[in-house]
């Protein structure tokens, strides 16, 4: 850029055209810087929506995978407590059949004791203790049954409390890098 400078005879319209190609030439310099910073502060522009899309893309990703997971999680806690469940009404049916069993056999030994009422009187009390004897070992089971399948189902709720937590904690991140 050329800056003209004020010689000591010249005659002012020389000096006017001088200045005039200062001005212009100036002129087209600021417009040149102007078009620089504009296709810059474009790129700039692009670059970023760029990236706010990868970045919105990748939340994308990021929620359909932790949804992904926790529909799996639910679906391996439904299938594990259904389990639980049958196993329960398994033992619960053979616990009903030994006690029909243990009720049959009661019915048949107090008979046989009426018929010899005094020959098995000391079979009658054995038979009687043996059966308390399986009612407390066939309580005492259900009693740990229940217990172990309220342990389990306890243990689940508290998985599942864990992922619930987890899964917010990491929206709640994600919200965070959001902002």
């Amino acid at each position: 850029m050329k800056v003209a400078k004020k010689a000591g005879g010249q005659n002012p319209q020389a000096e006017i055209r001088d200045l005039q190609r200062t001005v212009i030439e100036l002129r087209t310099e600021l417009e040149r810087r102007q078009i620089m910073i504009d296709d810059a502060v474009q790129a700039a522009k692009r670059d970023s929506a760029l990236e706010i899309g990868q970045l919105k893309a990748t939340i994308g990703e990021l929620r359909n995978e932790l949804e992904r997971l926790g529909i799996q999680r639910d679906q391996e806690v439904q299938k594990a407590l259904s389990s639980r469940q049958d196993e329960i009404t398994q033992l619960k049916k053979h616990i009903e059949d030994l006690r029909s069993k243990l009720e049959g056999l009661l019915s048949e030994k107090d008979a046989a004791v009426q018929a010899v009422h005094l020959s098995y009187t000391g079979e009658i009390q054995q038979l009687r203790a043996m059966a308390g004897k399986l009612r407390e070992e066939l309580e005492l089971s259900r009693v740990e049954k229940e217990n172990a399948v309220h342990k389990a189902g306890m243990q689940a709720k508290n998985e599942i409390n864990q992922l619930q937590e987890t899964i917010q904690a990491m929206r709640h991140q994600m919200e965070r890098l959001k902002a």
